[in-house]
């Protein structure tokens, strides 16, 4: 085992590393977004990486070219194990072993048959191999490879439901009018947002009161360089002209009224973001696909006007849908909430 010192350089890496990770949201799919960094012979940092797009290298691969022959001796710290399997690209294990590494720590086991093995692979050939610890595990797994690890384990997308409302759940004024209910913060906060999930949904509703374009804004307006694939679930025809089909491809339109079938539709995508009218949240809550709610909430009182939410299936506080607050950001006048669902049996 690592002297302290040397085990606090790696918790240092391994929290590097999950922040590196986060440039692979919204581009790695259907690959995990991961993080790695390479410590040299003497614990200093000497390369940094993320994944790439499909077919492109993996984040260890990244990290160790960046590295070079300083990689020799080092560590390489990764926030999940390396893959074992040749896919598009070789596996990351015996890329790790032409480096010349001499340790390998990693947060999360691979929970995919097809690629998981490769701490034991490593082991084999003499490479010291160590799992982070319990805080350090639980960092990774709560960071950016959440929703990866979700579709792995339930077999669909992760998916959140995201709305901005004023402090009575009201989305819109009794008059129709919306724009804007939240600030330009909370605004920038959700563009940011949408840069890193995989697919952005609304319903039919939605595209015919406000044709939304659904793409990625920087704060001047122009495109961001990440763009979700853009859908809307219905069996209402989208308009040849309507914004969101936009020129570059990344248009689907879901044809059913059904949750499951929609996020069925959407193929290997990990991460789901609904930002639909009442109906459309209603309907995910009611199936019991809603993991997350993000909320942006206005200082107003709208009194009237249309919810946040209609058609839930709830009809007694005791079936109401119950989420865990895990975190408060203000966003100058206005409050960011970020809560998970708590599970209820038979709905994952």
């Amino acid at each position: 085992m690592p002297r302290d010192g040397a085990r606090g350089r790696e918790r240092r890496a391994l929290a590097e590393a999950i922040a590196v990770s986060r440039s692979a949201l919204g581009v790695s799919t259907p690959n995990p977004p991961v993080g790695a960094v390479v410590l040299d012979a003497a614990g200093a940092v000497v390369g940094r990486g993320a994944t790439e797009a499909p077919g492109g290298r993996h984040a260890e691969v990244v990290a160790l070219d960046a590295a070079g022959e300083s990689a020799r001796g080092g560590t390489l710290v990764v926030t999940l194990e390396p893959c074992d399997h040749h896919g598009r690209t070789g596996p990351c294990t015996a890329r790790a072993l032409d480096s010349g590494v001499a340790r390998v720590v990693y947060a999360v086991s691979d929970p995919n048959p097809v690629a998981a093995g490769g701490a034991a692979t490593l082991r084999r050939a003499g490479v010291d191999v160590a799992r982070g610890d319990d805080d350090e595990v639980s960092a990774a797994e709560n960071g950016p490879l959440r929703a990866w690890l979700h579709r792995q384990a339930h077999g669909r997308p992760f998916v959140t439901w995201k709305y901005a409302a004023s402090l009575d759940g009201r989305v819109a004024a009794a008059d129709g009018s919306s724009k804007w209910i939240t600030g330009p913060d909370s605004r920038r906060h959700a563009h940011a947002r949408r840069q890193e999930i995989d697919a952005l949904v609304v319903g039919t509703g939605t595209l015919t009161a406000d044709d939304p374009a659904l793409t990625a804004r920087l704060d001047h307006g122009g495109l961001a360089a990440r763009q979700p694939l853009r859908a809307v679930m219905g069996l209402t025809d989208v308009p040849a002209g309507a914004a969101v089909r936009g020129d570059d491809g990344r248009f689907r339109h879901l044809a059913t009224r059904d949750p499951a079938e929609a996020l069925a539709m959407l193929g290997d995508v990990c991460h789901v973001l609904v930002e639909g009218g009442p109906r459309l949240a209603g309907a995910f809550l009611a199936a019991g696909l809603v993991d997350e709610v993000e909320a942006y909430l206005a200082p107003l009182v709208l009194g009237d006007g249309r919810p946040a939410v209609s058609g839930a299936g709830v009809t007694t506080l005791a079936g109401a849908h119950g989420f865990t607050l895990r975190e408060t950001t203000v966003l100058s006048t206005d409050i960011h909430l970020r809560m998970t669902a708590r599970p209820t049996e038979g709905t994952r």
